[in-house]
């Protein structure tokens, strides 16, 4: 209890650094499964072994929401608006933690490969896994995150929307 109380009494930087310190630092990112009738939009990115999700770490100060946007319109072309968080992913090994959103489509808009993206694709979960055309599937990160989504169907979970395609 003294060590609690001397602590409450230390100058606000102080106490800050200290915490930071003593506490495991983590990336933090967030990412986004476009789904279409049961296929998925993944990308195929040049510091990613397979197929991954749109999406990327957040920038200071910025809320998930707001950095899973920017980047599907940096990697996709596509503006969006996205609903509530589906659930997160927290991965102790890579001192990460993943926001996913998911969004549900009425039909695959057009997408302009950008950024980081060099090619996109939709693709079942199976084709996730097994490969298509004799390339690899979905990186590892990504398959962990397509079965947690399997196990996450919130009703209202993907109530966001496509504000336009790229031209």
């Amino acid at each position: 209890m003294a060590a609690l109380t001397a602590f409450r009494l230390l100058p606000a930087p102080v106490r800050r650094t200290l915490v930071r310190a003593g506490t495991p630092g983590y990336t933090v990112g967030a990412v986004l499964a476009v789904v279409h009738e049961g296929s998925v939009l993944v990308l195929r990115q040049p510091h990613r072994t397979g197929w991954s999700l749109p999406g990327g770490l957040l920038d200071r100060g910025e809320a998930p929401h707001r950095g899973v946007e920017r980047e599907l319109l940096e990697e996709t072309g596509l503006r969006v608006r996205v609903g509530l968080p589906v659930t997160t992913q927290v991965d102790p090994q890579l001192r990460r933690v993943d926001v996913i959103y998911r969004l549900a489509v009425d039909h695959r808009p057009a997408v302009r490969p950008g950024g980081e993206a060099q090619e996109a694709r939709w693709l079942t979960p199976r084709e996730c896994v097994d490969g298509v055309d004799g390339g690899p599937g979905a990186d590892g990160p990504t398959r962990q995150i397509l079965a947690l989504l399997a196990r996450t169907e919130p009703p209202g979970a993907d109530d966001g929307e496509v504000l336009e395609a790229p031209s």
